[in-house]
């Protein structure tokens, strides 16, 4: 009998704690949600990102734990977007070097809000680095291919893909051939990853 009721208060503390762990994480995808409400043009972005990162994962052959982390990765991805003021995010012309500034340090505000969350750490990469380009041209690092972990050019390429075939305030959707010729033009400069962009 002790031993079942030991086993019993065991699995309510387990139970509490798996509460509580769904309940941080569907704060924060309700975060997320609200950087979207912050700009009508990126209304439905975290998701559909999602829904193409987690497919693109299922394509290469990513195990079940693997999707998973891929998709809190992109659920987040742009959570730090909550840190730039709205007259940025929603500016219809170029923004200026400042204004760049300010969006270029997204990922590492997202990585400073998702952090004390043990159970996101695996998904820290994706936030920070689904900027990062093989090139060296990404933000916020400027890590080099071989530096880059696979799991965040993954994200990379749903994220381009959605940017360029989605509205935004500077420019009309592209289509899907469209997006594609942009993203291999892209390849062909060294910053998406080839195999991902023909996956996609």
């Amino acid at each position: 009998a002790g031993d079942v009721a030991a086993r019993a208060r065991s699995l309510l503390r387990l139970k509490a704690a798996q509460d509580e762990l769904d309940s941080a994480q569907a704060t924060l995808s309700a975060f997320a949600r609200a950087v979207e409400a912050k700009c009508p043009y990126t209304l439905g972005h975290t998701e559909r990102v999602t829904d193409l990162a987690v497919r693109l994962a299922g394509r290469v052959g990513l195990s079940a734990a693997d999707r998973e982390t891929v998709r809190r990765g992109a659920l987040l991805h742009d959570i730090g977007k909550i840190s730039i003021p709205d007259a940025v995010l929603n500016k219809p012309g170029r923004l200026t070097p400042d204004e760049y500034g300010m969006v270029k340090r997204h990922p590492v505000e997202g990585v400073r809000i998702v952090a004390p969350l043990r159970s996101l750490r695996a998904a820290l990469p994706l936030i920070r680095w689904h900027h990062e380009r093989a090139n060296g041209s990404g933000y916020p690092d400027g890590l080099p291919g071989d530096q880059l972990p696979r799991a965040a050019r993954r994200l990379a390429v749903a994220d381009v893909y959605d940017a360029v075939a989605s509205d935004r305030p500077y420019r009309p959707a592209m289509s899907h051939a469209e997006s594609l010729r942009v993203m291999r033009a892209d390849v062909a400069g060294g910053g998406l990853d080839r195999d991902l962009v023909e996956a996609l």
